[in-house]
């Protein structure tokens, strides 16, 4: 039993750290491009150079957090609801 009381505590401890992070950083950065808005290319001699805007991220680097993108979500469907 307390090895269930554990996992239980420590996985609302992990949720609600996930939660804290999301409020006070609703964006990450974009897995795709690595936060560069851009594909890193070469040129024929082998040197880095800018390649296309990322399209996931609109070329921006950033992307919303999973959790933020539920929570939007969420208030979306309670203020249509009320209303």
């Amino acid at each position: 039993m307390p090895l269930i009381a554990l996992a239980v505590a420590c996985l609302f401890a992990v949720t609600l750290g996930y939660a804290g992070m999301c409020a006070a950083s609703p964006f990450g950065t974009c897995r795709r491009c690595n936060g560069f808005g851009f594909a890193m290319d070469t040129d024929r001699k082998g040197r880095p150079k800018r390649g296309k805007g990322c399209r996931r991220c609109k070329a921006t680097g950033k992307r919303i957090r999973a959790g933020r993108w539920l929570f939007n979500r969420a208030q979306r469907i309670y203020r249509e609801g009320i209303n």
